[in-house]
């Protein structure tokens, strides 16, 4: 995720006065959203350490992606996470050194190299996912299944406007 939060690293144009950021709805949704945003960082180094103990709580979101999508190039990872390619060059070694990763020439070009996660990696994030869902579950027992899909469904719909 960007650090500007916005998607392209361009910074979005301020609306004027009387624009109805001032209403309930947008001040709620920001507290919320702060304090959603305070939890996950948290959260996230949690899971990290669950993974490895010297994993960077920043690398845990590529070893989910790579999870969820298999072997990418650093680039795309990169794009996806939205950092460097010297910071992701750092990220993956660190990664690569612990064993969670491994590079591999990619088929379709020889001179690019695609990351995926190791037997290790793939064990150890697919353990601490599962644990994060079971929290959720636990968490959310007395919630409607139609909510948690609905949460869901919204969340996704904001995650895709933030990206444009």
């Amino acid at each position: 995720m960007h650090e500007d939060g916005n998607g392209g690293g361009e910074h979005a144009a301020t609306p004027g006065p009387g624009s109805g950021l001032d209403q309930p709805g947008f001040l709620a949704l920001e507290r919320e959203l702060t304090v959603l945003l305070r939890r996950a960082r948290a959260s996230q180094g949690e899971m990290a350490r669950a993974v490895h103990p010297d994993l960077e709580s920043s690398a845990y979101g590529l070893l989910v992606r790579l999870d969820e999508c298999g072997r990418q190039r650093a680039t795309e990872l990169a794009a996806y996470i939205g950092v460097g390619k010297a910071t992701m060059s750092r990220q993956l070694r660190a990664l690569e050194e612990l064993g969670l990763v491994a590079r591999e020439p990619d088929p379709a070009d020889g001179r690019a190299w695609l990351v995926a996660l190791t037997r290790e990696g793939r064990e150890r994030v697919s353990r601490v996912r599962e644990a994060r869902r079971a929290r959720y579950a636990g968490r959310l027992a007395d919630w409607d299944p139609g909510e948690v899909a609905e949460l869901a469904r919204l969340l996704n719909q904001l995650n895709r406007g933030m990206e444009k």
